[in-house]
This record gives structure tokens, C-alpha cells and sequence, in this order.
């Protein structure tokens, strides 16, 4: 799991019903009171072994969705709880990093009680914790480094394999947009890894969190800026690329200058070399976002995550999730629902957040929207190259037309506004035309109509505050 929800604090209430028709706590709870610890013998989510699924640290439920492999055959984590497995894997271990004691990171956290817990996924749960500056040590909190703690359930081989993988790529993979790595432990059955801690959470949380202030146009674009910097690093400068499998915006962290940084290296796999095109892989990601073609084959590139990066990059222009249920038939899936109109400069204002409010670069919106179209093409050949999407991103965070001083925009927003108020009254706009009834009308423009939605009342986009305690 990602620690995405670092600057969240949670409650867990969640419980079970057992047998003899008692509650039985669940997940973090139930390891902390009779533990001091997230670890556990027995996990309390269901994980395939070839699926991901996390549990949000919100009382909102998850909709990201595991990928189903093409081919496999599920495992559950409660088929390996009788005993704990053996792993034989080597240890990489960068030098850089620190080796902590279970006991370290148990003081740093303040025993791992709730108040600290930042998040939970279906691997482990992370907590906030304080240790010195250029030790291990731990440190009263408010004091030293801020760390985020992620801790491991040990229930099967899929687990340890995601931790040994986090070790090996971040311990090694130095980049300002690439979350920082500071240590681990490994001790017993205990498998713990520290990070740099995020203070502004994650990129889902800003832009789908209920009661979130809108995020402001030039800090989206500062934001897909930073993202597409790190997978460009991945894909290009690292020693030996490096394919991320699992790009979205959960696993995109803020800092306190919402600068973005990738997080959550569980899934991901060296890349091809040579004359290969491709790795074979089994199916694991997240619906939504992953490749149509690696979803399809098991064929995994790099042009992977660029799609992968299309698909964030069109819900921070939308203020949609990839997959949303909960729209109306049609708009379910984002991608297939805003792909008509990102060619279109004229309709793909429409799709564009309405919580922006005009509060928009239109070169930007419409260059944005091009590249999403790019990233997003069914052909994984004809989607741009990481390095050339940051080319691209570089100049929309500093573009001033806004949208709202734009005659053609307010001239929409009269539209939408319109359009708005006749579907409430039973009337339908066509071809020039108001229908009421079946019986078409000469459509009259009022000069006085509404020059917004009449639900919404613009407002300055909200300033970032220099710090977030």
C-alpha cells in the first residue's frame, strides 16, 4: 500500500460480525491493543495475490479496484495464516539507508497508538513518528525529523515481496520527485520502512476529499508537472529503467510546497532491455488506469505508465475519479467519457472542472487536454515519451489568460447556465431552437441572462498557505 494519506488523521470503527453473533475488531485497532503494533498474524483484508486493494483512511469507501489477472490463480492471505512463511529473498540494501530496531520505530511513533496512525492498506498500516535528524533514535514529537512509518502484515509471500521491492528500488533511486526513503527494519517477523513524511497527504485526497478546497489551476499543473518528472527519471535517467505499474493519484504525495513525489515502488519492475519492447508480467494495477494493452496481454512498458499518467492527468482537469459508479450511465468510465471532447477546442470546456470557476489558462486547458489525448491513445506507439510530456507540462503552471476574462467563455458559462435551467423547467435546446412539449420555439438570447451556474457563486481560487502544521 501507498502511505497516501499522510496529513489525514482516521478512526477506525470498523468491525465484524462473528460467529456466535459477537463484534470482532478489525484491521489496526485490535493489533494495537493487544499488540502495540500493526503487526499481525492474521491479516485483516482479503488481498489477492495478484490484485491490489487498499482501504482508504477516510470514511468515504475506496473505489479504486484491483486489475484481474488475464491468467492466475487467486490466493488468499488466509490460506497462509497458519504459519509464518520463510522467505528466502536477499536484502538489498542501499548504504545510504538506516537500519532501525523494532523498538526505535515503536518510541518514534508513540507505540503506535491511533493518534498517529496516518493511514491503513491492505499490507500494513503507516504512523507519524519523530527521530533524530541523522540517526535512528527516536525523538519527542515535534522535535527532529518527521518520518512516516509503514508497517507490514506478514501473511504471505506477496507481501514481503512488495516490501523487498520498496527497499531495493527507493533505496536506490535518488530523485526530487521520488518520495525519500530513510531507512527500514527487519527484525523477527517485524518488516517496517521509513519515509519522509508528506505533510500535505495525498493527490487523490485534494482533489476528491468532501469539504476540500478546489486546488488552484496553476497548482494542478505544478502537480502534473513534478509527477511527470519522476516517471521521466524512471523511465529514462535511472540506471536501469524502471516501469512504476501502479500510477494514480493516491500514490502521488504533496509536500508542504506541493511539490509531487511517487510513492509506493510495491509494484514496480525493471524495465526491457536491449531490443525488447516489453516485459511479460502478471496483470496488477489498479481499474481505471491501467494500459488497455497491459490489461489485455500482460505486456508491460513503459507507454504503460504513460497511460496510466493520462489518466491522472485528465482527473485533474475534470475533478472526476477514473471510475465513478456513481454518474450518471455513460460517464462511468472518465476516459471513455471525456475522449470525444479533448480534440474538440471548443466542447472540452465543458468537461473541465467546474470548482475552477474560470479559474483557468485556456492555452493551458487546451494544451493539457491535447496531451491527455496522447497519453491516452489506444495505440501504445503513438503515446508521447515521459521526457516529452514534461516538455510539454513546463510552460502551462506560469500561463495567464484566464478563462474568466474570456468573452467566449462567459458566453458558455450563459449557455451551460441556460441549458441548465431548461432541463429544470422540461425544456430541451436543439439546433438553434427551444423544444417545449415536442413543439419547437424560436430560441430568444436574453442579454441579461446568467454569466454562471446558477448553483455556483464565483469566488477567488483559494491561495496555498505557506505551511500546513
Amino acid at each position: 500500500m501507498g502511505f497516501a494519506h499522510q496529513a489525514e488523521k482516521v478512526e477506525k470503527k470498523s468491525s465484524r460480525k462473528k460467529k456466535d453473533g459477537g463484534e470482532e475488531e478489525t484491521g489496526c485497532w485490535v493489533k494495537l491493543r493487544f499488540m502495540g503494533s500493526c503487526m499481525s498474524s492474521r491479516s485483516r483484508v482479503d488481498n489477492s495475490m495478484s490484485g491490489r486493494t487498499e482501504r482508504k483512511p477516510t470514511k468515504e469507501k475506496s473505489r479504486d479496484q484491483p486489475v484481474v489477472p488475464v491468467s492466475s490463480t487467486t490466493g488468499s492471505n488466509a490460506e497462509s495464516a497458519s504459519s509464518t512463511p520463510k522467505f528466502s529473498e536477499e536484502l538489498k540494501v542501499a548504504l545510504q539507508l538506516r537500519k532501525f530496531t523494532f523498538i526505535d520505530l515503536k518510541l518514534a511513533t508513540r507505540n503506535f497508538r491511533p493518534e498517529s496512525l496516518l493511514g491503513e492498506g491492505g499490507f500494513g498500516c503507516v504512523f507519524k513518528g519523530w527521530i533524530e535528524e541523522n540517526g535512528t533514535a527516536p525523538v519527542k514529537p515535534g522535535t527532529g525529523l518527521t518520518v512516516a512509518v509503514k508497517t507490514l502484515n506478514i501473511d504471505g509471500l506477496q507481501g514481503h515481496k512488495e516490501w523487498l521491492a520498496e527497499v531495493d528500488f527507493l533505496g536506490k533511486l535518488l530523485h526530487p520527485n521520488l518520495v525519500k526513503l530513510v531507512g527500514y527494519c527487519i527484525e523477527d517477523d517485524h518488516r517496517l520502512l521509513v519515509y519522509e513524511f508528506m505533510p500535505r497527504g495525498s493527490l487523490e485526497n485534494h482533489l476528491f476529499r468532501r469539504g476540500s478546497l478546489p486546488l488552484p489551476w496553476s497548482i494542478r499543473m505544478k502537480i502534473a508537472l513534478g509527477a511527470a518528472k519522476g516517471l521521466a527519471f524512471l523511465h529514462e535517467e535511472a540506471e536501469r529503467p524502471v516501469i512504476y505499474r501502479d500510477f494514480k493519484t493516491s500514490n502521488v504525495l504533496l509536500d508542504a510546497d506541493y511539490n509531487a513525489k511517487l510513492s509506493d515502488f510495491g509494484l514496480a519492475k525493471e524495465g526491457p532491455e536491449g531490443d525488447k519492447t516489453h516485459v511479460s508480467t502478471r496483470v496488477m494495477g489498479t481499474y481505471g488506469y491501467a494500459a488497455p494493452e497491459y490489461v489485455m496481454t500482460g505486456h508491460l512498458s513503459s507507454k504503460s505508465d504513460v497511460y496510466s499518467f493520462g489518466v491522472v492527468l485528465l482527473e485533474m482537469l475534470t475533478g472526476r475519479r477514473s471510475m465513478d459508479k456513481n454518474r450518471p450511465n455513460g460517464e462511468h468510465n472518465l476516459v471513455e467519457w471525456a475522449r470525444p471532447h479533448l480534440g474538440d477546442k471548443r466542447s472540452f470546456f465543458r468537461i473541465l472542472d467546474p470548482r475552477l470557476e474560470g479559474h483557468f489558462s485556456v492555452k493551458g486547458a487546451q494544451k493539457a487536454a491535447q496531451l491527455a489525448a496522447q497519453c491516452l491513445s489506444r495505440d501504445p506507439k503513438a503515446r508521447p515519451r515521459m521526457i516529452e510530456v514534461v516538455e510539454t507540462l513546463k510552460p502551462l503552471p506560469n500561463l495567464k489568460d484566464m478563462a474568466s476574462s474570456s468573452y467566449y467563455f462567459q458566453t458558455m458559462q450563459s449557455d451551460r447556465a441556460r441549458s441548465n435551467l431548461n432541463a429544470k423547467n422540461g425544456i430541451r435546446t436543439q439546433a438553434g431552437f427551444v423544444v417545449r412539449n415536442g413543439q419547437p420555439l424560436r430560441s430568444l438570447s436574453s442579454s441579461n441572462g446568467p454569466q454562471a451556474s446558477p448553483s455556483q457563486h464565483p469566488h477567488p481560487s483559494p491561495k496555498p498557505k505557506a505551511k500546513e502544521s
